[in-house]
């Protein structure tokens, strides 16, 4: 395993995760608002 290598990488992993994580909250803040705001007309 090289060591240099990792600490290259492991940056551009942890900001991949992080988008991931930030795309998820995104749409489950999109889901709820849209709920939120529709479940009124019904």
């Amino acid at each position: 395993m090289n060591v240099t290598s990792l600490a290259t990488t492991l940056p551009i992993l942890l900001a991949g995760m992080l988008g991931i994580f930030l795309v998820i909250g995104l749409i489950i803040l999109v889901v709820y608002l849209l709920h939120k705001f529709t479940a009124g007309a019904r």
